[in-house]
């Protein structure tokens, strides 16, 4: 197991603490909602939307947080603050309810964190393929919730489109439109004006995608929400993701095209690198 903290019921823990059993409704109606974000070496940009994010995706499965986004934000400044500096840490802060039949009961919500060593990947690039998975609509699933029942058709994704000997997936939203990447948001350049999929419900458009749109155009570059098509992506003169895990990275290959890293991604990259610079935990 990767080096990390972990805090629940009052306590901190060096291992993974044993939360559930078979009768516990998170167990078995998944009743559970978390969040991501990221310390690089010390830096932590966003986290407060971060802990902000969990609380609302809270509310929507109907758990009732026992804790507000002020008090997450400060355990897991003091959980980075426990761990060495100069390595790259996972911060994962969720809720989960302990009763319930069908819906859980609110007021049996538990909070943990898990905080551990994960490497932000280097910025060399990822090969996507894509899936025959959709995501559902917004009247489907709880899709405005970082919602853990979500994942599993996630995972079908990847399994899918790892079977190809590709990295990652390129998933449709239900009318057919590029949604986003199984575990990232998805952008892409064409004529030096940056498109990313448009905020339709059926995706979680993601707080480094909001700070990577701000970002570009601020420093100039036009940015388009768009109803985007998968040979707008096969066309492309370059793809990159945004997301908490690796922030930001380049695509360099789609189904059987090459590409290089590109202008825009690189200045995605830079501008976001250079952002969190001023959030250091300590």
């Amino acid at each position: 197991m990767p080096q990390g903290v972990f805090y629940t019921k009052n306590q901190w823990f060096d291992e993974n603490p044993a939360l559930i059993g078979p009768m516990d409704h998170a167990f078995w109606m998944s009743s559970v909602v978390f969040d991501g974000a990221r310390s690089i070496h010390g830096l932590v940009p966003d986290l407060g939307l971060h802990c902000e994010r969990l609380i609302h995706s809270a509310a929507v499965m109907n758990l009732a947080p026992t804790l507000n986004a002020k008090e997450i934000e400060a355990l897991c400044l003091e959980a980075v603050r426990k761990l060495p500096p100069d390595i790259d840490l996972y911060i994962r802060p969720a809720f989960y309810a302990e009763e319930g039949f069908i819906n859980p009961d609110p007021e049996s919500t538990r909070f943990v964190l898990a905080v551990y060593e994960a490497p932000v990947p280097p910025f060399k690039g990822f090969s996507i393929g894509v899936s025959t998975r959709r995501r559902p609509a917004r009247d489907m699933a709880p899709t405005d919730a970082k919602a853990a029942c979500l994942y599993p058709n996630s995972a079908r994704a990847l399994r899918e489109i790892e079977a190809r000997g590709f990295d990652n997936a390129l998933i449709l939203d239900p009318n057919g439109n590029v949604a986003e990447l199984a575990t990232a948001n998805v952008w892409y350049a064409k004529d030096d004006i940056a498109y990313t999929p448009m905020a339709n419900g059926t995706f979680l458009a993601g707080i480094t995608r909001d700070r990577v749109m701000g970002q570009l155009r601020d420093a100039g570059t036009e940015v388009v929400e768009a109803a985007v098509s998968v040979e707008d992506v096969l066309n492309a003169d370059e793809i990159f993701s945004t997301g908490n895990y690796s922030k930001v990275s380049p695509i360099i290959r789609i189904e059987d095209r090459e590409l290089q890293p590109g202008p825009i991604t690189q200045k995605a990259y830079a501008l976001y690198m250079d952002y969190a610079k001023g959030f250091s935990a300590f």
